[in-house]
């Protein structure tokens, strides 16, 4: 399994509401996760889902993809 990360710099959100929703797509694959984000009432789940959306980017930027 490839591995990738991203990160998000200044986002303006407190740490607990972030937890929850990461808690909502903590062990899905990246489909369902997106598809959950985008029916989350929570504001953050918007950025968590571009993070997401650029971790997949980095992965596919990886040899042996």
């Amino acid at each position: 399994m490839i591995q990738a990360e991203a990160t998000a710099k200044s986002v303006r959100t407190s740490a607990q509401k972030a937890g929850l929703v990461m808690d909502l797509i903590r062990g899905k694959g990246v489909n369902q996760a997106l598809a959950t984000l985008q029916f989350t009432r929570k504001i953050i789940a918007r950025e968590i889902a571009k993070v997401l959306r650029s971790a997949v980017a980095n992965a596919q930027q990886k040899e042996g993809f």
